[in-house]
């Protein structure tokens, strides 16, 4: 076969011809710079920075087990909508009405703010020991399993 057909002629021009990155180039050792160079000064100075340790942390995988969005108490009410809180205002029998937080998109409350003196019932994932204010207006919180 004449050269002209080979593959190789199309990568005329282009440093590596496909192969091998611009910087090690081929027969390079691998890592960086410094496990090449004569190193008794390096390490002197500067011990450990070389080689690795510790395990490897896939963070863009383990994000998800921390997702968890919060919502104070002060602002619980404005997840209900308008005329639900209207007819729980109006209610004199007791029925507090019930919010789905996790619906909303907060899937944990917390104890900041007052609430109107009004019982409501709240479905959560989690809940922190201050936002048990909701229990001693009358209401309650149910959890909301995954």
């Amino acid at each position: 076969m004449p050269s002209r057909l080979r593959k190789t002629w199309n990568h005329q021009g282009h440093q590596s011809q496909g192969s091998h990155g611009s910087h090690g180039s081929h027969g390079r050792p691998g890592g960086c710079w410094r496990q090449a160079s004569p190193r008794i000064s390096f390490h002197k100075y500067h011990p450990g920075s070389s080689g690795k340790a510790g395990l490897r942390h896939h963070d863009h995988v383990k994000r998800n087990g921390s997702f968890c969005p919060t919502v104070n108490l002060d602002k619980l009410w404005t997840l209900v909508r308008e005329q639900t809180r209207g007819n729980a205002a109006k209610t004199t029998t007791g029925a507090a009405p019930i919010t789905d937080v996790v619906r909303s998109g907060y899937y944990k409350i917390l104890g900041k703010g007052k609430l109107p003196k009004q019982p409501v019932i709240v479905k959560v994932k989690f809940f922190s020991r201050h936002a048990e204010k909701i229990q001693g207006l009358g209401g309650g919180v149910r959890p909301v399993s995954w």
